[in-house]
């Protein structure tokens, strides 16, 4: 371990950076697995990260940006990667444009959190989603009915081919559902967020059901926050570490978007085996016109799942398995206490297996891999 430090000592010279090497993935990932990063480079500011990053890249080493690792899957053993650590956080919100700038070090849901306090609108619907704000328009985070992309004016990105920051536009991101093109493509690292909320202290437009019966409604955002959180903690999406359905990467699969020829086969299939009623239930939405997906459908990946044979908590408890579908949705994969990579893979694998089976649809997986593929 002590040639890999010296490997990355001139990193420790840069202002604002420090060197950890006995951090592990399991240490920095919700799930709770993965193995060793070669060293850890943790940048106390903007500046030391743009310089931290920019030697990296211009010693081809590559890296990982890790915020609160609610998203990863990540190989066991010694990984032939940096893991770079992004430790500023401030936010700033203006009450009275409704404005505010985060950090990317920042927890998304203290953000989330002030502008609720503020009584700024837009992003309530995203409490208690876990990571820091730098990772969320990379994936355009979303929860019930609301996206990044409705509120995101710009972001702070460092650009890896010019190893320089500036301030981009959204609309440079190509935002779509769970897309940025900073997503998998190596374009840069979010430094800081810039949001643009309403004034009034109601919510966005509420669209999802079990937070309103009059689509298009706006309540007070603090009373949303609220039905929000309580929704997350029902189906075990707020972090608790005494409680393994928390264990987990949030939600493991993106909702499939298909023809709506196809969405017509799957809900007769579920007709002929369920009966109408089931079948009537069956949640399918128009993709907005704006939408990359035009003219096709968003189905549910947990509705979905359950359909093709696994119940919550998937094998079940007396199976001894290391790592099960939550107990409280079947959308989340959890670590039950002494999972593997591997162990979190094979299921994966099995669910997406079955699914595809059952009804011709491939469950795309949300959380970045490395070191590991499905």
């Amino acid at each position: 371990m002590v040639d890999v430090l010296d490997k990355f000592m001139t990193l420790a010279e840069l202002d604002g950076v420090t060197l950890d090497s006995e951090t592990t993935f399991a240490d920095l990932t919700t799930l709770r697995i993965g193995g060793a990063p070669l060293v850890t480079v943790r940048c106390a500011s903007a500046e030391a990260a743009i310089a931290a990053l920019a030697a990296l890249d211009d010693a081809s080493q590559d890296y990982l940006v890790v915020g609160g690792g609610s998203n990863l899957v990540v190989a066991e053993g010694q990984l032939d990667v940096v893991v770079v650590i992004l430790d500023f956080d401030a936010i700033d919100a203006s009450v009275a444009d409704g404005l505010l700038r985060a950090d990317a070090g920042a927890v998304w849901d203290d953000v989330v959190a002030l502008s609720v306090e503020c009584g700024l609108g837009g992003i309530e619907c995203l409490s208690g989603i876990p990571g820091n704000a730098g990772a969320v328009p990379v994936q355009n985070v979303g929860a019930y009915g609301a996206e990044t992309s409705d509120v995101l004016t710009q972001v702070y990105l460092y650009e890896r081919a010019t190893r320089t920051a500036s301030w981009v536009p959204a609309e440079d991101l190509e935002l779509a559902y769970r897309y940025s093109n900073l997503k998998f493509t190596g374009r840069g690292v979010v430094l800081a967020i810039e949001l643009q909320l309403t004034t009034d202290g109601l919510s966005k437009p509420l669209r999802f059901g079990q937070l309103t019966q009059n689509p298009g409604e706006r309540r007070p955002v603090a009373e949303v926050r609220e039905e929000v959180l309580a929704l997350r903690r029902g189906k075990g999406m707020v972090l608790d570490p005494e409680d393994h359905d928390t264990w987990s990467a949030g939600s493991f699969f993106t909702n499939p978007i298909v023809e709506p020829q196809l969405a017509d086969s799957i809900q007769e299939a579920v007709r002929a085996a369920r009966g109408d009623e089931d079948a009537d239930r069956m949640p399918r939405h128009a993709v907005p016109s704006t939408a990359s997906g035009e003219g096709k459908e968003k189905l549910s990946a947990a509705w979905l799942i359950e359909r093709a044979g696994f119940a919550k908590g998937y094998p079940g408890e007396e199976s001894g398995a290391k790592a099960t579908l939550s107990t409280k949705h079947t959308l989340a994969l959890t670590n039950r206490g002494a999972a593997t990579a591997d162990d979190i893979v094979a299921l994966a694998r099995e669910v997406r297996a079955e699914v595809q089976k059952a009804f011709g649809v491939t469950l795309e997986p949300e959380p970045i891999w490395l070191g590991v593929s499905i």
